[in-house]
């Protein structure tokens, strides 16, 4: 038996260099067990600003999007997909990456973004009309990392592509033209050049698109997204945003609503397990309150017990700690001690561990017989 494994394997690195050989490009063939610095490796992640999303997307400690690959932000209208992208981009920069906005909306805040930590300064702000500009400008980006600096990390966001024309759509009449289907047609064979180009470079590419509902559909997702299928095949990670409620407070003594609380569902997703959801508030005046999503999370897995406006946590040296809601942010924010422990507790709780099945493997070094199918 372990002369045929010999064989298989001998066989296996001859077809590999013959395809590396023929392919002088770039390499294409791997031994994935062991090999450095192939396609599939995600060695680097950006934060979205949630690390309870983070962890939902990326199944692992201080996660986030994949550089390397494409994610897409979808959701309605108001349920925070610039807010989630614009923070991408700013911890991009936080990394000395390039943080690239492509703007098809006009409708950039630039107060905002530098509120969420944004240095506008050093932010290239793209404005553009048309997807085939779009991806003539991605396409100009990547070739100019490679040129320059290909070590640069850079994210490139793209709002929205809802938004975004044709040209062809832009130099018609307002008549009604039939079946709008140059833009899926665009957005297919731009997908299939950039895809590959991407997985090269350090570049995470995201596009947010809006939501738009099935007609009829009485089963099922009602939900669908403009442009075709392309983007939603090719992603790698796609979330779906929700409005889940407002948060009001008192301003100048009325009540006044200062955020959104927002509910993502990871609806794709080839880093870790789909389907998994993350809640954080988003306040209009300061952006994603990241602690608050632990607190959420702590009192889901009764991590923390409530009594009324207080709640009580128990550490792991026995300390019981008393706190009301308001607190919670100041308190982690001094204690780094408590603030990793915590971190590190809901790390434990919410990672999934992949069941490995080694069925076979040992015996099979000792053995003729196959293993049973199945």
């Amino acid at each position: 038996m372990a002369s045929k494994r010999e064989d298989r394997d001998n066989l296996a690195g001859i077809v590999a260099d013959s395809l590396n050989k023929k392919f002088k490009d770039y390499k294409v063939a791997y031994f994935l067990d062991g090999a450095e610095d192939t396609p599939t490796d995600l060695t680097e992640w950006i934060s979205t600003g949630s690390s309870m999303l983070d962890m939902a997307i990326s199944n692992r400690p201080n996660g986030g999007i994949p550089v390397g690959r494409i994610t897409e932000i979808t959701g309605l209208e108001a349920s925070g997909k610039s807010l989630v992208a614009a923070q991408i981009l700013a911890n991009t920069q936080k990394k000395d990456g390039l943080a690239v906005y492509i703007d098809t909306e006009n409708a950039m805040n630039e107060e905002f973004l530098r509120t969420i930590g944004m240095d506008v300064s050093k932010m290239l702000y793209i404005q553009l009309e048309t997807v085939e500009d779009i991806f003539e400008v991605i396409d100009n980006i990547i070739t100019k990392v490679r040129e320059s600096d290909k070590d640069r990390l850079v994210s490139i966001v793209v709002d929205s592509v809802a938004a975004a024309t044709t040209r062809v759509e832009q130099s018609a009449d307002y008549d009604k033209d039939g079946w709008s289907t140059g833009k899926a047609i665009i957005l297919s064979k731009a997908m299939r050049k950039i895809t590959q180009m991407i997985g090269r470079q350090r570049i995470a590419l995201m596009f947010t698109n809006q939501l738009r509902q099935k007609m009829g559909v009485m089963f099922g997702d009602p939900w669908t997204t403009s442009g075709g299928k392309a983007i939603a095949f090719h992603a790698s990670c796609r979330l779906r945003l929700k409005a889940a409620g407002q948060i009001k407070a008192k301003v100048n003594g009325q009540d006044q609503t200062v955020g959104i609380k927002t509910k993502c569902q990871v609806v794709k997703n080839r880093m870790g397990p789909p389907l998994r959801t993350a809640e954080f508030d988003i306040y209009f005046d300061s952006g994603i309150d990241d602690f608050g999503g632990w607190l959420r999370v702590l009192k889901d897995y009764k991590l923390v017990s409530q009594s009324g406006a207080w709640y009580t946590y128990t550490t792991d040296d026995g300390e019981v700690i008393k706190f009301q809601s308001k607190d919670w942010n100041e308190k982690l924010e001094k204690d780094e001690h408590l603030q990793k422990e915590v971190y590190d507790k809901i790390c434990n709780t919410l990672i999934m561990e992949y069941k490995v099945d080694n069925f076979g493997i040992d015996d099979l070094e000792h053995t003729d017989e196959a293993p049973p199918n199945g």
